[in-house]
């Protein structure tokens, strides 16, 4: 089988050219232009970040993005879906106005903010998975799924339930409705180790569904409300929130994979990536941890398997920066599963091979 190509550019930027001009060389030499955009839909599927969080991508890329394709004849729009969790993203109202608090508007990036499920996260549609083991049908936005052609364009980072985040999981788990995220997570529900627990109530802060109960001044998960969604797991600063069964993880990457190959079967699509302030967690997080790795570059490719692995290689070669959460923790090339050990970053690989969506054999370009 052939390698698929993955083009990278570092963050160098020498005095009379910037980081802009090096993500639209990056696209077009990647061969965006091989698409036909001509007066047709294009989503770009974009993480608008959760307010009190700066790890996000800026606007800055996005527009880049949105005048490569526009001047292919393309009409593009920046879409997400709506949260499981609570915070300002969890219906259509609250979603547009982090967007723009965030700097996400037309006057800045060239192009209108859609969120794809709708005003309340439940205008979707259920769309076949083609070979799905997990899931044979997924509940897809129904204005990601309107448009004529995907793009991706993602922050590259850890993330705290499926070991990292990037092309794959900003499409399957991004594009999902509500009901999507629910049948994605539904799996494994946290189990709090009650040594641990110290009694904050932080957590509660972050359950949209009122699954944490007290006793005795110690947090429990009440399965019957608990979603699965894993958000209080990131949130508590004791470590005394995991997951329940050791499967649940994995599961969960198998299930963002076929997601992903719903969003993108039967259409052209097309991959970006932005290695830079490489977060262990998340970008839903109200707030962001230091970055573990220096800031890499940006690569591109029509591959998002290639893609994921081809960062994943890039930050696991990369040196850990001292005083982050990787100082005294690291694991030789694996800062992922240092990061989150009951996490498996590779099953998402794995899984996403099999099925089809992808090769994680690449060849990188250097441009």
């Amino acid at each position: 089988m052939q390698k698929s190509s993955v083009y990278f550019t570092d963050m160098r930027c020498p005095i009379g050219t910037n980081l802009l001009d090096k993500l639209d060389k990056l696209i077009q030499t990647a061969g965006i232009e091989k698409i036909d955009f001509a007066n047709r839909y294009v989503a770009i599927k974009i993480h608008f970040g959760e307010p009190g969080n700066l790890s996000f991508l800026r606007p800055n890329f996005a527009k880049t993005v949105v005048d490569c394709i526009k001047a292919l004849g393309g009409k593009p729009f920046l879409t997400d879906c709506s949260t499981l969790y609570v915070g300002r993203r969890s219906n259509a109202l609250l979603h547009l106005d982090a967007a723009m608090e965030n700097g996400f508007s037309p006057l800045t990036t060239g192009c209108q903010n859609i969120i794809g499920d709708g005003l309340r996260g439940t205008d979707d549609i259920e769309v076949p998975i083609n070979g799905g083991e997990y899931l044979k049908t997924a509940m897809i936005g129904r204005a990601v799924m309107d448009a004529d052609i995907v793009v991706s364009l993602n922050h590259f980072k850890g993330h705290e339930a499926t070991g990292f985040g990037g092309a794959i999981k900003n499409l399957g788990m991004g594009c999902g409705s509500r009901a999507g995220k629910m049948l994605m997570h539904n799996d494994g529900k946290p189990l709090v180790t009650q040594e641990l627990c110290m009694g904050c109530r932080f957590c509660v802060d972050f359950c949209a569904h009122s699954a944490i109960e007290f006793f005795g001044g110690k947090a429990f998960i009440n399965n019957e409300k608990c979603a699965g969604c894993g958000r209080c797991i990131g949130s508590c600063v004791y470590d005394a929130i995991e997951t329940e069964y050791s499967s649940a993880n994995e599961i969960l990457n198998y299930k963002i994979v076929e997601y992903s190959k719903a969003v993108v079967d039967g259409r052209p699509h097309f991959h970006i990536s932005v290695v830079n302030q490489v977060s262990p967690y998340c970008d839903c997080h109200g707030e962001n941890d230091a970055a573990i790795v220096p800031d890499i570059g940006m690569f591109a490719s029509f591959d998002p398997v290639a893609l994921d692995k081809a960062c994943i290689d890039a930050v696991n070669a990369a040196p850990a920066l001292q005083g982050t959460i990787l100082d005294g923790t690291e694991k030789k090339n694996d800062h992922f599963t240092s990061i989150h050990p009951t996490t498996d970053w590779r099953s998402q690989i794995k899984h996403a091979e099999k099925m089809g969506l992808g090769s994680a054999d690449y060849e990188l370009i250097t441009i």
